[in-house]
């Protein structure tokens, strides 16, 4: 169900391929959210909200050292962006999402799609080279 479309794609290969790897980790969270033969999902749902914040994070970096070296205008407010993820994601109650497994999949995802397609259509898009030799 999720998966890297055209459209998301920027056109800077660094970046498109860790995009893919983030909806490739928003699968693993509908794949899990789907699987009726794992009854007790705390774990896994754990373990993905980890390796999502971990690379999430190593992602941020890398994009954000990437806006810089093009001088992108609008790095601060994307760096904003970026910790308002990471914050959202260190905010999980894992006590309340253990007791709401299928809801707290749910949200997760919500948030993932809304993130992925709206971050990266909407701000990451700027970053490709064809807009960037556009505004000199």
């Amino acid at each position: 169900m999720y998966e890297m479309k055209d459209e998301y794609y920027i056109g800077v290969e660094a970046i498109d391929k860790q995009h893919k790897e983030l909806f490739h980790i928003a699968d693993e969270a509908y794949m899990l959210l789907k699987d009726e033969f794992i009854v007790d999902k705390f774990d896994e749902i754990v373990a993905i909200i980890g390796k999502l914040k971990d690379y999430a994070a190593q992602h941020f970096a890398d994009e954000e050292a990437y806006m810089l070296s093009i001088g992108h205008k609008k790095f601060f407010s994307q760096k904003a962006e970026h910790t308002e993820f990471l914050e959202k994601i260190d905010s999980i109650d894992f006590e309340n999402m253990d007791r709401n497994q299928l809801q707290a999949l749910v949200d997760i995802l919500e948030f993932l799609n809304d993130w992925l397609v709206h971050h990266i259509l909407e701000k990451d898009k700027l970053l490709s080279p064809d807009i960037q030799d556009e505004s000199k």
